[in-house]
């Protein structure tokens, strides 16, 4: 009974996590048919710190800090990258971790666009930037996009999701 308990309970929460930006979008979708001062309410506080971890995220790979980019995940971290999944922050850790501090280390990121939408415990940041550098002796000149989706658990923002994707930039 407990074991069937928990396969329900965990997946009711990837059933919620697959709808969350679906719901943040759609929330984004609405406030931008706002007024703008009415639009400002969906920049809350509560963004800002969803924001400021996305940042520090970042922050903490590109300087090479594993332990401060895992300590913003959400053990029940789902990854989307390349095609591939990893279903916690366990398993980001053991896999893809290092190489993206590495990549981080070696790129530099220029912000085209970024829409946050928040409700409540949930928000989601939504991210197109540049990337350019050279990693593994290969050149990097792409367009990456990134979903972050955040959960507040006990006044503390943290990563439940990230969705990665990129297209390299063809030179003219």
């Amino acid at each position: 009974m407990k074991i069937q308990h928990e396969a329900v309970g965990r997946t009711a929460r990837l059933v919620g996590l697959a709808l969350t930006p679906l719901l943040l979008v759609a929330i984004h979708a609405d406030a931008n048919a706002m007024s703008s001062a009415a639009n400002l309410s969906l920049q809350s506080d509560a963004a800002d710190t969803a924001t400021d971890v996305v940042n520090a995220f970042h922050a903490a790979l590109k300087h090479g800090d594993t332990k401060a980019a895992l300590n913003l995940m959400a053990d029940d971290v789902v990854i989307f990258e390349s095609g591939g999944v990893e279903r916690n922050r366990a398993e980001y850790e053991a896999h893809h971790l290092k190489s993206d501090a590495a990549f981080s280390a070696a790129t530099t990121r220029t912000p085209i666009s970024q829409t946050i939408a928040s409700d409540g415990n949930f928000s989601s940041v939504m991210s197109v930037e540049f990337v350019k550098g050279t990693f593994r002796d290969r050149p990097v000149n792409s367009r990456s996009v990134e979903t972050m989706v955040l959960r507040k658990t006990e006044g503390r923002w943290r990563i439940i999701h990230i969705h990665w994707s990129s297209a390299s930039i063809k030179s003219k």
